[in-house]
């Protein structure tokens, strides 16, 4: 279960109000890489940008570290969005182990052992792998190369297991394999400018039809 793209823009968009930062340019790139590398791989081009759109949806509760996965994650299982859920989940983890996490761990001991077993419980698949994969390449101004991307978030943490270095590597591998072409190409790295009022047109859109 996922909302549409247009219900899925609303909400990020309330979200920016109880929690503006660059988190929510973050996402919007991500839901962009997300649609076209779903469309050259055989995936559900809405469904892809619509768990891009959302992965940090978690933000929205504040400024945090590891709590914004647990947050996202019962956010969107209360609003019956559990393909969401899942993702907000399993984007920070593509090794199923919570001691890959880069950054503080800020949850209460319950969240933190909700996170622990609900990733030994799941079974990741390509909507999993690809959200890791742009995030791993979405930077908060445009798409950014993945080395550059990582070497950002380990000189801001002071850190970067290096399993889930390789781990990210091996995604773009493999999607690359899927695609039959480069990944910045898939999603016009060279070319692709960030339009945040779109957002708005379509949200204004959407609240008008009702």
């Amino acid at each position: 279960m996922y909302p549409t793209k247009e219900k899925a823009e609303e909400l990020l968009i309330d979200a920016e109000k109880s929690n503006p930062g660059k988190w929510v340019d973050h996402s919007r790139i991500t839901a962009h890489c997300a649609e076209k590398i779903a469309q050259y791989s055989g995936l559900e081009t809405e469904k892809a940008y619509v768990l891009g759109l959302l992965h940090d949806i978690g933000r929205k509760f504040g400024v945090f570290h590891l709590k914004h996965v647990s947050e996202g994650y019962k956010y969107m299982l209360s609003l019956g969005y559990d393909d969401v859920a899942r993702i907000c989940l399993t984007h920070s983890f593509n090794l199923d182990r919570i001691e890959a996490y880069v950054g503080n761990f800020d949850t209460s001991e319950e969240d933190t052992e909700m996170i622990r077993v609900k990733l030994k419980e799941t079974t990741q698949d390509d909507y999993d792998k690809l959200i890791q994969l742009c995030d791993a390449i979405a930077g908060a101004e445009g798409i950014m190369d993945i080395i550059d991307r990582m070497n950002d978030v380990k000189s801001r943490y002071g850190a970067y297991d290096p399993d889930k270095w390789q781990t990210n590597l091996d995604l773009k591998d493999y999607f690359e394999k899927k695609m039959g072409m480069d990944i910045y190409t898939a999603v016009d790295k060279e070319h692709y400018t960030l339009n945040p009022d779109q957002y708005f047109d379509k949200v204004f859109k959407f609240i008008g039809s009702l």
